[in-house]
This record gives structure tokens, C-alpha cells and sequence, in this order.
């Protein structure tokens, strides 16, 4: 069995509210084991022996449509994925520490050069972003409020979708969760 993490976009926002309890059990429907919950913003940790992670973002998207109503797109990562997520620091040390907000914009496959130039394209005194495989690193320097920059328009830009976490909440899950020694 191995451990992944699922990102689900649209949990507890724009209006979709969905308590962690029903999501558990709906993982859990789908032969997943030690189903658990991170926050009530669509963080699902599970097991199983499955490996590939595009069939079981498929099987995921399918039960949350027919069980909820609407589309959750999901995003899949291991827990060396997970790892070598939270630790990376794409930007300067004094940059980070002075910034407002630091996002991570999770995504299924890596930008094409169009896209990634698309977004690059996006950078303001406000905005920087890095791209490194599967996730965009977001660096705000003011309060979000006051950046053009979402998740919409991330999705808009490039073609694809995502779904942005808080870095703190990544490196508090990589934290929690460590890769097993195999």
C-alpha cells in the first residue's frame, strides 16, 4: 500500500460545501484505505495499492461528480512528491520573508512552453511566479486582495486546471505526513 495525497479543487468554496466526514467516507467507498482529512479545504490522505495516479485522479473525479453534484478536479501527489514539494525554495530568502502570501498552484501534468510563458508573462511588482514540474510557486508581496492574479486566472492563462493550497498548509501536511522508509 502506498500512501497519496489528493488536492480536489471547489471543496468549501464558491457556494460547494462539503463536510470532511461525508468526503471521508466517499474515499473510503472507492476501497481506499486509512482515509483522513487535512482542514476542511479538500485535502484527502489515503492508502492503497494502486500506482497509477492519473487512473485514481480519474476514479476520485468520477465518484465526487455522481456523489456531489458538480465537478472536483484532483490533483494526486506521493508522498516523495509532497516532500520535495514543500521543501523547495524558489525564491530569495529576504524576497519570501517579506511576502504577504506564498501559494502552490497544483496542476495534473506540466505547462507546455506557451503556457509557461503565458504565466510568466503575468509577473508584476505584486506577482512572481516559479514553475517547477506539476506545481506553480505563487509569491505574493502584498495582501491577495490586492494581486489581479487567482486561481481563475491561473486556469484562464495557461489551459489547465488547479487548485492553489497556502504554503504553510503543504509543508504542515509534508511535515505530518513523511515519506515512509521503504
Amino acid at each position: 500500500m502506498s500512501r497519496y495525497f489528493a488536492f480536489l479543487r471547489a471543496i468549501n468554496v464558491g457556494g460547494h460545501t462539503v463536510q470532511m466526514k461525508q468526503l471521508q467516507r466517499l474515499f473510503e467507498s472507492l476501497g481506499f484505505a486509512n482515509v483522513e482529512t487535512f482542514l476542511a479545504s479538500g485535502n484527502v490522505i489515503f492508502e492503497t495499492s494502486l500506482k497509477d495516479a492519473k487512473a485514481l485522479a480519474g476514479k476520485i473525479e468520477k465518484k465526487l461528480a455522481e456523489a456531489l453534484g458538480y465537478e472536483v478536479a484532483t490533483f494526486i501527489r506521493t508522498e516523495a512528491e509532497l516532500a520535495e514539494i514543500a521543501k523547495h525554495q524558489p525564491f530569495p530568502k529576504a524576497e519570501f520573508e517579506s511576502a504577504a502570501a506564498f501559494n502552490i498552484a497544483f496542476l495534473a501534468e506540466a505547462l507546455d512552453d506557451g503556457s509557461r510563458r503565458k504565466l510568466m508573462a503575468l509577473r508584476t511588482d505584486i506577482d512572481s511566479f516559479h514553475i517547477r514540474g506539476r506545481e506553480v510557486y505563487w509569491l505574493c508581496r502584498r495582501k491577495q486582495s490586492e494581486s489581479t492574479f487567482s486561481n481563475a486566472v491561473l486556469e484562464k492563462t495557461t489551459g489547465k486546471r488547479s487548485t492553489l493550497r497556502g504554503a504553510n498548509t503543504v509543508v504542515k501536511l509534508a511535515a505530518r505526513y513523511p515519506p515512509s522508509e521503504s
